[in-house]
């Protein structure tokens, strides 16, 4: 079937009558760690004619109980959607996670699901999946409902990396330190932006070295400062070299909000205005600084460039 996405339980009650292999938890990023119940769903299904589905939320659910204190998120929804979809996802639900869904007792929620899935077959998850009014349910209550029901579970055991799980959590704290290598060895993928090339103040190109100034706000900022990069899109065919810096531009302009530059290696730039890119994050070359004036600035981003260009060569 062709991949689709509901935007809540209610709207994929118009799924198929097909048995439904259902993964449910939030998948920030779509990790090493999540594809084990991913894939086992996706698996599932086609081995005997059914649909592989997710059942994940938005907002987090910290966001709704802490304010204040909530997390950032890896991924934008629909990024997150089409990560999923790559996996061989057939169906994403993606539930708002709102006071009336988290108030939903534990033993309740599994009637709460049949009730707009009746195809349901099975149920994937994590072992350290946590669910119901006060996260009260486990999976040691998981199963014991849907056996009740008719309903398997499926439960993956945590996937570690150096001996620590590999976690959402884990991997924000590695973009937020700019340890781009160790987020990716977890994330499984190269982390990647993406946004239009729009007009820039061309300060790059009367100092020799133009950009592309990518349009992108992510709602986890990963550590300021300078990086070698790929990119792709706009009307190139392949993937280009390229060193980009994501910040504030303290010497020029000292913006308030974190700007994404893209100088790219090769002698020739086929991006342009209104370019569609996907900037591939590679590896942190230094972290963002002010210089005394545009000269010391030029200096350093011809270093920059030799810098990118060595990692490039290794």
């Amino acid at each position: 079937m062709e991949p689709r996405c509901y935007n809540s339980l209610a709207e994929a009650s118009a799924l198929p009558a097909q048995p439904l292999h259902l993964a449910i938890g939030m998948f920030d990023g779509v990790h090493l760690g999540h594809h084990a119940v991913i894939e086992a769903a996706v698996h599932s299904a086609r081995r005997c004619g059914g649909i592989s589905a997710v059942l994940t939320f938005w907002p987090h659910p910290r966001r709704l109980f802490n304010p204040d204190d909530s997390v950032r998120l890896i991924m934008a929804p629909a990024l997150k959607t089409r990560q999923l979809f790559k996996l061989g996802v057939d169906v994403v639900i993606m539930q708002p996670f709102d006071r009336a869904f988290a108030g939903i007792e534990a033993e309740a929620l599994l009637p709460h699901i049949l009730r707009a899935l009746p195809g349901l077959a099975t149920i994937y998850v994590g072992e350290n999946w946590r669910f119901g009014r006060g996260r009260r349910g486990d999976i040691h209550l998981l199963v014991a409902e849907a056996k009740k029901l008719g309903v398997n579970v499926v439960s993956a055991e945590r996937i570690n990396q150096n001996g620590e799980p590999i976690s959402s959590t884990r991997i924000r704290g590695y973009l937020e330190e700019g340890r781009m290598e160790e987020a990716n060895a977890l994330l499984g993928y190269t982390y990647f932006a993406e946004g239009v090339v729009i007009p820039g103040k061309q300060l790059g190109r009367t100092i020799g070295f133009p950009t592309l100034n990518v349009s992108w706000e992510p709602d986890l900022r990963p550590r300021l400062g300078v990086y070698a990069v790929s990119v792709s899109g706009g009307k190139s065919a392949g993937t280009l070299p390229a060193v980009a810096n994501y910040g504030l531009r303290p010497t020029v302009e000292n913006s308030t909000a974190p700007r994404l530059e893209v100088h790219v290696l090769a002698t020739s730039c086929p991006f342009d205005v209104g370019d569609s890119l996907t900037v591939e994050w590679l590896s942190f070359l230094r972290p963002e600084q002010k210089f005394p004036d545009v000269e010391a600035l030029r200096l350093q981003i011809a270093k920059d460039r030799e810098d990118a260009l060595a990692w490039f060569a290794r």
